[in-house]
């Protein structure tokens, strides 16, 4: 395996989310697609969701970064597989492998969401950008936080957020983070 810093930034990120990339990302060598391509058309799977896998894999695979603080650290390093769908043209495919050993798969959804799938689909962001965004903005809270409090269960009920606006850049669905004037807050359902 060969490991190189990143030096093609994808486009459409932040400026703190392309300093993290850069900073901290690593590309491997990613694995090729057309190779498998009529493989997979030979069982079914549409040559729209392997377009889709393979600029996936063009823009994103081979891309390893830190551990996200939730879902186990995320996935270890982007890469396209595993195509699931059904005939009405809903499919989706693995964004990268687990770090651990966890109950879900990180996937790519129809419409290009970064989410988890178990038993249900879960979107947590509505791009792959938006996870990475998000990501850049827990490393930039853990490093810059002068207090971090976490809460669970019931209590994220009581959480106010009227003096906060939205980040946009995360594309929230599931989880989301939020802007106060000294502070931010992080809101991650996916599991829940």
């Amino acid at each position: 395996m060969n490991l190189h810093l990143v030096n093609d930034l994808p486009d459409g990120l932040t400026r703190r989310a392309r300093s993290f990339v850069g900073t901290h990302g690593i590309k491997v060598d990613a694995k090729q697609l057309e190779q498998h391509r009529q493989w997979w058309l030979d069982r079914e799977v549409p040559a729209s969701v392997i377009d889709r896998m393979a600029a996936f894999q063009e823009r994103w695979g081979g891309l390893l970064l830190p551990p996200a603080a939730q879902y186990d650290g995320g996935p270890k390093c982007f890469d396209a597989d595993s195509p699931t769908g059904t005939m009405s043209e809903v499919w989706w495919f693995e964004a990268g492998t687990q770090r651990t050993a966890v109950p879900f798969s990180f996937m790519i959804g129809p419409a290009g969401e970064f989410g988890i799938h178990a038993d249900r689909w879960t979107p947590l962001h509505a791009t792959v950008e938006g996870w990475v965004e998000s990501l850049a903005l827990s490393h930039h809270a853990f490093m810059w936080a002068k207090q971090i409090t976490k809460v669970t269960g019931d209590d994220v009920d009581r959480i106010k957020l009227d003096a906060y606006e939205p980040v946009p850049e995360v594309m929230g669905l599931t989880d989301t983070w939020w802007r106060g004037t000294d502070s931010l807050v992080a809101i991650y359902s996916g599991e829940a």
